[in-house]
C-alpha cells in the first residue's frame, strides 16, 4: 500500500466506497421487502441486508485493500488516523472521496429504484438512517446515539486487530466483513445502521429533509465510536508495548 500512487489510493476508495453503499444500500432498498403476487414478503430481510453489507467489504477488502487500506469509510479513516495507521495527510482526500463516491452511489440506486412505478424515495425512507419517528422501531435519539458508537468502536477493534502485525495474514478481510455483517443483524432494528458517515449522507440526499435533518448524528457517533477505538486499541492491546519488548529483546 505505502507504493501506491495517490491517484490509485483515491480511485481505490472511490470503488470500494461505491460499492459498499451500492451493493449494502441497493440491498435494502430493492430486494429488502419483496411482495409477491399474493402480497406475502419474499424480500431478503434484515439478515439478507446485514450479509449484503458485509460481503461488499469483504469483497472490496480482498479487491482493492493493498492499494489504499480499504477503509470505505470517514470514521474508519479516522479512527486509523488516531491509531496511527495511516498518515494525517490522507485524511481529508479520503473522506472527501467517500462521502463523493456514497453520494455517485446514491444517485445511481435513486435512478434504478425510480425505474418501478409509484416509488418513492421520501415515503420508502431509502435506506436512509434515523432515531425516535424515522427509527425503524422508534428509537430514542440517545439509543440511537450509543449503538452507532458502540458498534463503530467495535468495528474499529475488529480492523484494527485484525490487521495487527500480530495477528494471522491474510485473514484481515474476513474478519471485518463478518463483524460488519453481526454489527448490522444488531443495529438494523435500531438505526438501519450508519457506522458510516459515507453510506448515511449518500442516501439521505435522496431521502427527503427529515433524513438530512438526522443525519448529523450518522456523522457524529460514528466518528466518535472510531475515536474510542483508534485512542484505547493499543493501550487494551499492548501494541506499543509488544513492540517496546521486542526492540529490547533484539538489541540487549
Amino acid at each position: 500500500m505505502d507504493s501506491s500512487t495517490p491517484a490509485a489510493r483515491i480511485g481505490a476508495e472511490f470503488l470500494g466506497t461505491f460499492w459498499l453503499v451500492f451493493g449494502g444500500c441497493g440491498a435494502a432498498i430493492l430486494a429488502g421487502v419483496v411482495l409477491n403476487t399474493d402480497q406475502v414478503s419474499v424480500g431478503i430481510g434484515y439478515l439478507g441486508v446485514a450479509l449484503a453489507f458485509g460481503l461488499t467489504v469483504l469483497t472490496m477488502a480482498f479487491a482493492v485493500g493493498h492499494v489504499s487500506g480499504g477503509h470505505f469509510n470517514p470514521a474508519v479513516t479516522i479512527g486509523l488516523a488516531i491509531a496511527n495507521r495511516i498518515e494525517w495527510k490522507w485524511v481529508p482526500s479520503y473522506i472527501i472521496t467517500q462521502i463523493v463516491a456514497g453520494s455517485a452511489a446514491g444517485a445511481v440506486l435513486w435512478v434504478i429504484a425510480n425505474g418501478k412505478p409509484g416509488f418513492s424515495a421520501v415515503d420508502s425512507g431509502f435506506a436512509s438512517n434515523g432515531y425516535g419517528d424515522r427509527s425503524p422501531n422508534h428509537y430514542s435519539l440517545l439509543a440511537c446515539a450509543i449503538v452507532e458508537i458502540v458498534l463503530t468502536a467495535f468495528f474499529l477493534y475488529v480492523i484494527l486487530g485484525a490487521t495487527d502485525d500480530r495477528a494471522p495474514k491474510g485473514f484481515a478481510p474476513i474478519a471485518i466483513g463478518l463483524a460488519l455483517t453481526l454489527i448490522h443483524l444488531v443495529g438494523i432494528p435500531v438505526t438501519n445502521t450508519s457506522v458510516n458517515p459515507a453510506r448515511s449522507i449518500g442516501v439521505a440526499w435522496f431521502a427527503g429533509s427529515g433524513a438530512l435533518e438526522q443525519v448529523w448524528l450518522f456523522i457524529v457517533a460514528p466518528i466518535a465510536g472510531a475515536a474510542i477505538a483508534g485512542f484505547s486499541y493499543s493501550k487494551i492491546t499492548a501494541a506499543h508495548k509488544l513492540e517496546v519488548d521486542e526492540g529490547v529483546a533484539n538489541n540487549p
